[in-house]
This record gives C-alpha cells, sequence and structure tokens, in this order.
C-alpha cells in the first residue's frame, strides 16, 4: 500500500510539474503572439546604446515570460542583419534579469493558495476562446490558469510528502555536505536538468518544492539556480547552429556572460547567500537549528526569487561595461568562416535566414522568410546584369561560360521558390493572426513573381544563345534601342529590391509604376518601328524576330517586376 501512495505522489510531481511546464510555454506563445510585431519592432528600435538595449531586453523577456524567446529572437536577428552583435549583446543581459520575474510569479504561488485564482480564469479563458477575435487571449488566459495550477497541485503535494518517511530520499541529499564540490556538482545537475526539460522555470519549481519541505538545504538550491542559468544558454546556442557567424557570435557570448557570472558567484558564495537570507530574516550559521528553518520555510521561495534577481543585476551591472571585450571574445572564439570569392560565392544558391527551422514564434519566421525573399529579389537582379554582360561578350568561351552560369541561376531561382513557399506553407500551420495570414499570401505571390522573373532572364539568355548559334549579328540600332530597354528593366529591378529591403524612406512607389508605362510604350514604339525595317528590308525577319523576342520578354518581366510591387505594398500599407 506504502508502494501504491509513492508512486501516486511521484506521478502527481510530475504530472504538476508537466502542467506548469505547459501552462508556460502557452501563456508565453500566447503573449509572442500578440505582441510579436510589435516586440521586433521595439527590439530593432530601442539598442540604440548598451543600456537600453538591456532595458530592452528585461521587459521583453518579462513581458512574453520567456528568455529563450527573446535569446533566440534576437540571434534570428543578428542573423538577419538586423541587430549588431553588440547590440544583441546587450538585449541578452537584459533578458537574463527579465526572466527572473517568473521566479517572483512562483515564490508567490508558494506562499499562499494560488489555485484559488485558476476557476475563474478557466472560465474566462474558454469563452475568449470560442471568440474569434479574442482567441489568443483566451489561450493567454488558460496558459495562467494551467502554470497557478500546476503550481499550487506541485505545493500541495510537496507539501504533504514526509520525506522523513523516505530514508533513501534523505540519506541522498543528506550525503552532500556543506562544501564547494556539492555545490559544483548541484550546479552540473542543475545545468542538465535545464537543458534536458528546456524549461528554466521548471527547475527553479522543483526547487523551490525541495527547499520548501526541507529536503534540499538553501546552499545547494541555489547551486541548482546557478546551474539552470547555465543550461537555458544551450538552447540558444544550438537555435545558432545553422546560423550566420554573427548568430553564433551572440550565442556563445550569452554563454559566457552567465558563465562568468557563476564563476565569480562561488568566489562570494556563502557570504552573498547569507546576506541575501538576512535580507528576509532566514536563520543562518548558527541559528539554523533545525527548529527555526521549519519555522521560516516560507520565506525560501522568496530568498531564491532574491537571489536570481540580485545575481543577474549584478553580473549585468559588472560586464555591461565589457560589451566591447564580450564582443571581441566571441568574434576571436568563433572565427568567421573564409567565403567564397567571386562566382563560387554568388553560386553557391542556399539559404541564407531560413535554414535552422520554424521559429517557436510565427511572426519571427516571417520575418526570416521575408529576408529570404530579399535575397531572391537581389539574385535575379544579379542574373539580369549576367544577360547585359551576355549581349555584350564577343568571347566564344567567355559566352558559353556566362550562359552556363545564367542556367545555373535559374535552377537556383526554382530552388529558392519552391524551399521558402514550402517553409512559408508550414508556418502557415500555426494560429496566426489575420496580419500574419495577409503577409503570407503576398509572399507567396511575391517569391512566384520573383521565380517568373527568374525565367524571363533565363528567356533572354536563350534568344541570345540562338543568335550567336545562328550567327546572327543585330545592326547598332537594335542594339542601342536593347541596352535603352535594359536599363530601364534594370531601373525596374534597383526600385523593386529598394521596397523588398524595407527601405520606405528612399522608396518612390510611383516610380514602379512610371517605369512599368516607359517599358510598355517603349515596347509598342519598338513592336511598330521593327514592322517597318523588315518591310525596309533593314533587316532580316529572323533577326527582328528575336530582337522583338528580347523586346517582348523584357516588358513581361517589368509586368511580374509590378506584381512584386503591389504585393508588397499590401502587407506594407497594413504595417505602416
Amino acid at each position: 500500500m506504502d508502494n501504491q501512495i509513492t508512486i501516486w505522489t511521484l506521478f502527481k510531481l510530475i504530472g504538476s510539474l508537466a502542467l506548469l511546464m505547459y501552462g508556460m510555454k502557452s501563456m508565453s506563445e500566447s503573449l509572442q503572439k500578440m505582441a510579436g510585431p510589435q516586440l521586433r519592432h521595439v527590439l530593432q528600435a530601442m539598442t540604440k546604446n548598451r543600456f537600453i538595449g538591456t532595458i530592452t531586453g528585461a521587459f521583453v523577456t518579462a513581458s512574453v515570460q520567456s528568455s529563450t524567446a527573446t535569446t533566440v529572437m534576437t540571434v534570428s536577428f543578428v542573423n538577419a542583419g538586423l541587430l549588431t552583435l553588440a547590440q544583441a549583446i546587450s538585449i541578452i543581459m537584459g533578458a537574463n534579469i527579465g526572466t527572473t520575474f517568473t521566479a517572483w510569479i512562483m515564490s508567490a504561488g508558494f506562499s499562499f493558495n494560488i489555485t484559488d485564482f485558476v476557476w475563474p480564469a478557466f472560465f474566462i479563458g474558454i469563452i475568449l476562446i470560442y471568440s474569434k477575435k479574442r482567441k489568443i487571449v483566451g489561450d493567454f488566459l488558460f496558459g495562467v490558469a494551467f502554470l497557478l495550477l500546476g503550481l499550487g497541485t506541485l505545493k500541495a503535494t510537496g507539501s504533504a510528502i514526509d520525506f522523513t518517511q523516505y530514508p533513501a530520499v534523505m540519506n541522498f541529499f543528506g550525503s552532500f555536505g556543506d562544501n564547494y564540490g556539492s555545490y559544483l556538482l548541484f550546479l552540473l545537475i542543475g545545468g542538465i536538468l535545464t537543458f534536458c526539460v528546456q524549461s528554466s522555470a521548471a527547475i527553479m519549481a522543483i526547487t523551490m518544492t525541495l527547499c520548501g519541505t526541507g529536503v534540499l538545504p538553501i546552499y545547494l538550491g541555489i547551486a541548482l539556480v546557478m546551474g539552470e542559468n547555465i543550461g537555458t544558454t544551450i538552447t540558444s546556442n544550438i537555435a545558432a547552429l545553422t546560423a550566420n557567424t554573427q548568430a553564433r557570435r551572440a550565442a556563445f557570448a550569452h554563454l559566457f556572460f552567465n558563465c562568468f557570472g557563476v564563476v565569480w558567484m562561488l568566489i562570494v558564495f556563502r557570504p552573498f547567500i547569507n546576506f541575501v537570507c538576512g535580507l528576509w530574516g532566514y536563520p543562518t550559521g548558527d541559528d539554523a537549528t533545525p527548529e527555526a528553518l521549519a519555522q521560516h520555510a516560507l520565506l525560501l521561495p522568496f530568498i531564491l526569487a532574491t537571489f536570481h534577481t540580485g545575481f543577474n543585476i549584478i553580473n549585468t551591472a559588472i560586464l555591461i561595461w565589457f560589451i566591447p571585450v564580450i564582443e571581441k571574445i566571441a568574434c576571436t572564439v568563433i572565427s568567421g568562416k573564409k567565403k567564397a570569392t567571386g562566382e563560387e560565392e554568388e553560386e553557391e544558391g542556399k539559404l541564407k535566414f531560413i535554414s535552422g527551422g520554424i521559429l517557436a514564434t510565427p511572426e519571427l519566421s516571417v520575418l526570416e522568410a521575408r529576408k529570404e525573399i530579399q535575397l531572391f529579389g537581389e539574385r535575379t537582379q544579379r542574373m539580369f546584369g549576367m544577360v547585359i554582360d551576355l549581349i555584350n561578350e564577343d568571347n566564344d568561351e567567355k559566352f558559353v561560360k556566362l550562359f552556363s552560369r545564367i542556367e545555373k541561376y535559374e535552377g537556383i531561382s526554382d530552388n529558392m521558390e519552391l524551399e521558402i513557399a514550402k517553409y512559408l506553407d508550414e508556418v502557415s500551420d500555426n494560429h496566426l493572426s489575420d496580419e500574419t495570414k495577409a503577409s503570407i499570401r503576398a509572399m507567396l505571390r511575391e517569391i512566384s513573381e520573383i521565380e517568373s522573373i527568374g525565367d524571363s532572364c533565363y528567356n533572354l539568355a536563350r534568344t541570345l544563345n540562338r543568335k550567336k548559334q545562328n550567327n546572327e549579328q543585330f545592326i547598332e540600332k537594335q542594339t542601342g534601342h536593347i541596352h535603352q530597354m535594359f536599363n530601364l528593366t534594370n531601373d525596374a529591378l534597383t526600385q523593386m529590391n529598394i521596397m523588398l529591403n524595407g527601405r520606405k524612406a528612399t522608396l518612390d512607389v510611383n516610380r514602379s509604376f512610371n517605369i512599368e508605362n516607359e517599358i510598355n510604350n517603349y515596347r509598342n514604339q519598338l513592336k511598330n518601328q521593327n514592322i517597318n525595317d523588315v518591310n525596309n528590308h533593314v533587316y532580316t525577319y529572323a533577326i527582328g524576330t528575336m530582337y522583338m523576342d528580347i523586346i517582348n520578354e523584357c516588358e513581361k518581366l517589368g509586368d511580374y517586376i509590378v506584381n512584386v510591387v503591389e504585393a508588397r505594398m499590401g502587407t506594407r500599407q497594413k504595417e505602416a
């Protein structure tokens, strides 16, 4: 019977912990969905100096209740080139402070019967979930309710256990002495557990339960919390594995920051903890009799929360002055790979921003896809530049080599369209806001039109190759007209890429439409003139056909460019 009770209690502890983790995850994701675009703008705008960046990181993390979300978001921004490494380091420092807010929520949950607030939250939440416009708010309330219910159940179950009836448990924790060897071991255990469960909140809850029941001494409990600080950095480092060099450096800086804090804390470990305990009137030293410790057991969750906050604030206050040094260390440890030069770099054709998979927050995934589309647009303009070079190339060997590169770029264009579309399709499987859904629809249209631009560039190259194979030559007047049409088309591509890169201050949308009108009018003018020139035997019908194939293809290419502009204008107007 005792064995059955033990197993049931164990499942109750594990289940309440799972409920807490699910509640924290649901609450965090709901907050990120509600504030995703705003948080994106906040992180990009409020990083003018290290102090504002730190405050921003703390604010964002406290808002979304997840330091992991903030650090992964920051690493993603560094990968996308939206933040510098120094800015990212300051935000991550702030995230370490912001995440301590979770510990205070938990300490409150362990100090009184917090489950009293659960049932109204469930009731209001289910009403909002069935309301289409307020579904995310309902998800948030359910997350809060699950979090509080998990905390309350964990507290009640832990308090009901009389660990003196379990000699094996008491002997296990009693076997660890009050020495640095034990501190280091529990620090390691805390790091491993946090890495395994991917939730520092869960480890904090376990620590508060063990300390509150008198099983775990406060010194070993705080060692677990310190280990959790290191374990939580693993997620951002894993997220950065497939990112670029700067993103990996940002993730390493997070690890370095927390490890440095643990090192200096171990030096002043006991005096610092005794000071924190003294703030709450918790007995230490000779005053720490079993009766006194039991009498003040309710203070332990608050002591853990105070230590967590104080440790991270002091660590940030020390290291914020050395951000340039941390940046240099990160650059030294993670040296950039040598970039391929010239043709090799251009022809890799790999996705740069979304190779790491779907992010936890759909809004961030959309941001990365948008950056990939910017790269897609730049590659198609580079491809068009090769077409311009092709018409000017007289050397047969160089002509063949250049045509082969254009052909390869056409394959890259097809692949990029498929990969980005697949990624956006995976993102759309998440619960998205109407704004994000509209953005994804517009982006799908953009990549389709950009791929068509790549097809047009390849068609132009094929026409020029056919002319080369037939030993035909354009007359000087035709060559001049083609170059003028190419200049108009390249100008349109430039305007499109300015818009895709989001430089709205320098973008005149009407310019794109005006260029398209110029292309159309010029095509009509050359079409009529071509008929007259062929009839007057200025050049042959065959060369006239190839000439007009090029002119008409440029006009089609201009239409695709306008379609991209129109698709992006719809999303930009909503975001503005």
